[in-house]
C-alpha cells in the first residue's frame, strides 16, 4: 500500500495545538495546495517546475510514518533524525534508482542550499499563512493565528511571494 495515503489522515498538529481545532486540514490537502502553488509560480518565474513539485511531493512525506511534530514538541536534530529513518523506510520500497534519486531531493530539501529548495520552503510559508487566513475568515481568532503570519512574513524572502503574501493578508 502507498504510505502517502497516510497523509490524508494525519492532521495538521499546529492548528489542532495552537487554534484548538478539532478537524483542520490534512497534510496531504496542505501539501496539494503547495504543489498548485508551487505549479503556478514555478512555471511563470521559469524556475524547474519539475523538481519543484518533486520536491514538494516529499516534503512532509515522513510525516506519514511519524506524524506532523510541530517545532515545539522536539528538538530541530531529533526530528530531523526521526524524519531521515522515516524516509529511509519509505523510499526503501522502491527501486533502487529512485530510492537515490528522491533520496537527494530530499536531503536537498532538508540543506535548503538550492534555489529550488529554498522556494518550496517559502511556499511551505505561504500555504500556511494561506491556510491561516482562511481560518481567520471562518472566525478563528487573530491574536492566536499571528504566530502563523510572522512565521510566513519572515521566512518568505522571494519578492513575487511577498506580494502574493501581501495580497494574502489584505483579504
Amino acid at each position: 500500500m502507498n504510505i502517502s495515503i497516510k497523509l490524508k489522515k494525519i492532521h495538521r498538529q499546529g492548528w489542532i495545538d495552537k487554534l484548538l481545532i478539532s478537524d483542520p486540514e490534512s497534510v496531504a490537502d496542505h501539501t496539494f495546495s503547495m504543489a498548485i502553488i508551487g505549479m503556478i509560480f514555478s512555471d511563470l518565474e521559469g524556475y524547474n517546475t519539475e523538481k519543484i513539485l518533486k520536491i514538494i511531493l516529499l516534503h512532509d512525506m515522513a510525516e506519514s510514518v511519524i506524524g506532523d511534530i510541530t517545532p515545539e514538541k522536539m528538538s530541530v536534530q531529533r526530528k530531523t533524525e526521526l524524519e531521515n529513518n522515516a524516509m529511509k523506510k519509505i523510499l526503501s520500497n522502491l527501486p533502487k534508482m529512485l530510492q537515490k534519486y528522491y533520496n537527494d531531493l530530499w536531503i536537498e530539501y532538508q540543506l535548503n542550499h538550492s534555489k529550488e529548495s529554498q522556494l518550496v520552503h517559502q511556499i511551505d510559508k505561504l500555504e500556511m499563512a494561506l491556510q491561516a487566513k482562511i481560518y481567520s475568515n471562518e472566525g478563528h481568532s487573530e491574536d492566536l493565528l499571528d504566530s502563523f503570519f510572522k512565521t510566513a512574513k519572515n521566512e518568505i524572502t522571494d519578492p513575487k511571494l511577498i506580494e502574493i503574501f501581501k495580497k494574502i493578508m489584505a483579504k
